[in-house]
């Protein structure tokens, strides 16, 4: 079942990359802040790289001017995601989390088959903004789709 608006973000362990993998688990990530997290089908991916990770980063100070933390969601591991946000100039409170074996994508509800394409499974491109845990907004791309889950998109709703 999808994740929808009104929902507290399921409990999963998802790793960042500092220096090696680090496992926090998405109760602790989410609780007392507001987020928006965005997810995509894959690190250097064309669209990902070219226009989804570069528009958060360009739009980060507004989001920080919000007191909204910004946070962005792969089915990949923690030495990708860290190689890519170095690659992308991400900031370091950019927040570039790996979901390697798409646990956290799955209890979103928010997983896709991309095997046709020698991806396995990954999660669908779409935002969320959650404020202490609970689900505020939810913006989920029609396939092959970047339109509502865009920076720009986001940030206008918040």
């Amino acid at each position: 079942m999808t994740i929808k608006i009104g929902d507290s973000i399921p409990k999963a362990t998802i790793n960042t990359f500092a220096g090696g993998p680090q496992a926090v688990d998405t109760e602790t990530f989410f609780a007392g802040k507001k987020v928006v997290l965005f997810a995509l089908p894959g690190a250097f991916t064309p669209t990902c790289s070219a226009k989804h990770l570069p528009g958060f980063i360009e739009h980060l100070e507004a989001f920080r001017a919000k007191g909204i933390e910004v946070a962005c969601l792969s089915v990949n591991d923690a030495f990708v995601m860290g190689a890519w946000g170095k690659t992308q100039n991400a900031p370091d409170d950019l927040h570039l989390l790996a979901d390697g074996n798409a646990e956290f994508t799955r209890a979103l509800g928010l997983e896709f088959d991309a095997s046709g394409f020698g991806m396995g499974v990954r999660a669908q491109r779409f935002a969320l903004y959650a404020e202490n845990g609970v689900v505020k907004g939810l913006w989920v791309e029609a396939p092959g789709e970047f339109r509502v889950s865009s920076a720009e998109h986001v940030l206008s709703q918040v």
